[in-house]
């Protein structure tokens, strides 16, 4: 993680959680969808929020740091979501597809669609967000699940002789299948519970042809 996406991440988490901020934090996200990055303006943001510019700018220096926040707040409740399993657990099989169930349930949540098209669009201009985004998202996924597998490969509940990170990452990918990138292009409704568990079901044995100690001895 780069110093200023440390400074900013820093900037973000400060300050107290307290009901004016959540209101500030709604308006903002109103307008982030609405307008855009570019598009937005504390002026803005301030009128969705219901508060004075003023008041606006005790809490947040720029629309940078108002937008850094509104991804951190995102990303904190989606990694309590994902990471919210037994790393314990002797059953790789139930716990792999309750982690792919949590990952896709958190995935396809029409805010967090609408959060990823907003990063992804203020990337370019504000690359910090992005950076952010994935520091917090995907790589901190990825590190949670690595630290699970590598449990299951010590106890010998997993086969894995290449790079742990690398696993974790090809079975989040497999898990999101075709449910996820319909939604981000509007092509597609949400999935129902059928299709996510069948889905998840089908990434979980594939990841375990792979990884899964029977798969070798076999």
């Amino acid at each position: 993680m780069s110093d200023q996406v440390r400074e900013l991440h820093k900037a973000a988490a400060a300050g107290a959680d307290g009901p004016k901020k959540r209101e500030i934090l709604e308006g903002a996200r109103q307008v982030f969808r609405a307008e855009g990055f570019d598009g937005a303006s504390m002026d803005k943001i301030a009128r969705a929020a219901g508060v004075s510019k003023g008041t606006l700018y005790v809490y947040f220096r720029n629309k940078e740091e108002l937008f850094t926040e509104m991804v951190s707040v995102d990303r904190r409740e989606a990694a309590e979501q994902l990471c919210n399993f037994d790393d314990d657990s002797g059953d790789v099989t139930a716990m792999l597809q309750q982690v792919g169930e949590n990952f896709i349930a958190m995935m396809i949540r029409p805010e967090h669609i609408a959060l990823i098209r907003m990063v992804m669009g203020a990337a370019e201009k504000f690359p910090e967000a992005g950076q952010l985004f994935f520091e917090m998202g995907p790589r901190c996924g990825i590190g949670r699940l690595s630290a699970y597998l590598e449990k299951q490969v010590a106890a010998g509940r997993l086969a894995i002789d290449e790079d742990i990170e690398l696993a974790a990452a090809h079975f989040l990918n497999l898990c999101q299948g075709n449910l996820v990138k319909p939604l981000l292009f509007n092509a597609g409704g949400a999935p129902d519970r059928q299709q996510i568990e069948r889905t998840i079901a089908s990434a979980v044995r594939m990841f375990l042809k792979s990884y899964g100690t029977a798969a070798r001895q076999a």
